[in-house]
């Protein structure tokens, strides 16, 4: 348990006792993003800088990660239903081309600054669901009206300034995570919820497959650099792997209400982290 992960050839410098904890914490972190439809990569990346990991190969790593993870996820989101093309083209492909361009302008505005924001801005929608949810129940709403409207299987509302909007907002988030190097679909999905109307399970297998793409487009310049610990990324990307894709099983198993809950409490603590990357 001293020694340093040795697999199939490849070495880290994390010790093996260290990669345990890493790999459990991936397949947790796995199944959680995979119920609500995010890549969680703000959620893993603490634990691998706490465990002593250099920040550009932890980044590196944890952005492989978390498209691996994403990827399984899709994958079972997709065969159930719950991934909606048109908000794919709407939202994924501005984010696409916002995250390309944000890549190349990471120098114009202080990092700290933008992590800053985004994480107060994930902080208060979780907050806002959390407030919702609980609203809700004090009132003992029946049926599935939340948001000002009855989402329980709503394939969402596709007019065209909707639309616009949510393009405008897919835009703006590739920017800004293509700045600071993370996929932000903690942005992502409660503007698909609050904007478009649709149903939060379908919100969160759209999500997760967006984030997907935008991951497998940010590993490229890591892969590139050498900034990846592949003998760390192969129990990690397999233990998440297998937790997103049994935690996109259970999305489409627990009531609406249960999900939009988990979804906030999951948000607050990603905007808290993101605040306390920022100050770090």
């Amino acid at each position: 348990m001293t020694s340093s992960i040795d697999v199939i050839g490849l070495t880290s410098d994390i010790l093996v006792w260290q990669g345990l904890v890493l790999t459990f914490i991936s397949f947790a972190v796995g199944l959680l993003g995979g119920f609500v439809g995010l890549a969680l990569g703000t959620m893993r990346l603490p634990s691998l800088l706490l465990m002593g990991v250099a920040a550009p190969t932890a980044g590196g790593t944890n952005i492989l990660v978390s498209s691996l993870s994403s990827l399984t996820g899709a994958i079972r989101h997709l065969r159930e239903g719950r991934v909606n093309k048109r908000i794919v083209l709407v939202m994924g492909v501005p984010a696409f081309v916002g995250a390309f361009i944000g890549g190349f302008s990471s120098d114009a505005v202080p990092e700290e600054l933008l992590i800053f924001l985004a994480g107060l801005l994930v902080g208060w929608q979780g907050i806002e669901f959390l407030i919702l949810v609980a609203n809700r129940r004090r009132s003992n709403a029946g049926g599935g009206h939340l948001f000002g409207s009855d989402l329980e299987g709503s394939p969402g509302l596709f007019s065209r300034n909707r639309m616009a909007a949510e393009g405008g907002i897919g835009l703006g988030v590739g920017l800004l995570g293509g700045a600071v190097g993370l996929i932000l679909g903690s942005i992502r999905l409660p503007a698909l919820i609050r904007i478009l109307r649709v149903d939060p399970r379908i919100a969160a297998g759209s999500n997760l497959f967006i984030g997907f793409i935008m991951g497998s487009l940010g590993w490229i310049g890591h892969v590139a650099r050498g900034q990846v610990d592949y003998a760390l990324l192969i129990p990690m990307g397999a233990a998440a792997m297998v937790g997103s894709y049994y935690g996109a099983k259970l999305t489409g198993r627990v009531r609406l209400d249960t999900l939009i809950t988990v979804m906030g409490g999951v948000l607050v603590v990603v905007g808290a982290l993101l605040v306390w990357q920022a100050f770090r």
